[in-house]
């Protein structure tokens, strides 16, 4: 932990580079920590989230959940040298309703015409 019981913190991106190290309060939810992040997003990324639904941060092998705290989020410090926490960011943009719909409906339909003639020929023995 570093000064005044705040908690320094790094988030590991998807290439290797890193966004901070910057000091938060234990009392930080998930969700305000996906708000920086998203705000502060390096723009050069191929990847770029839009919202905080696209962001997954990951803390000792564990997925955080946007209610919980800092405090309830992390591992005890006391093994840690200089105290700083990295977590990974998982950048899983959410894919347009509009795009794949269509997509879907067609393969459906593509498997109900492929199956039908299946279950026909099945039933007439040659």
């Amino acid at each position: 932990m570093s000064s005044e019981g705040q908690l320094e913190i790094k988030f590991r991106l998807y290439d290797g580079s890193d966004i901070g190290p910057s000091l938060y309060a234990p009392a930080t939810t998930v969700q305000a920590l996906k708000e920086k992040l998203v705000a502060d997003w390096p723009q050069d990324k191929k990847i770029v989230p839009k919202t905080t639904s696209d962001l997954k941060l990951i803390n000792a092998g564990k997925i955080l959940e946007n209610n919980k705290t800092l405090a309830e989020s992390t591992t005890p410090m006391g093994e840690l040298p200089a105290g700083m926490i990295t977590m990974h960011v998982v950048v899983q943009p959410s894919l347009p309703r509009k795009k794949t719909e269509p997509a879907l409906r067609q393969i459906v339909v593509m498997c109900i015409y492929c199956t039908v003639p299946a279950m026909v020929q099945s039933a007439n023995p040659r």
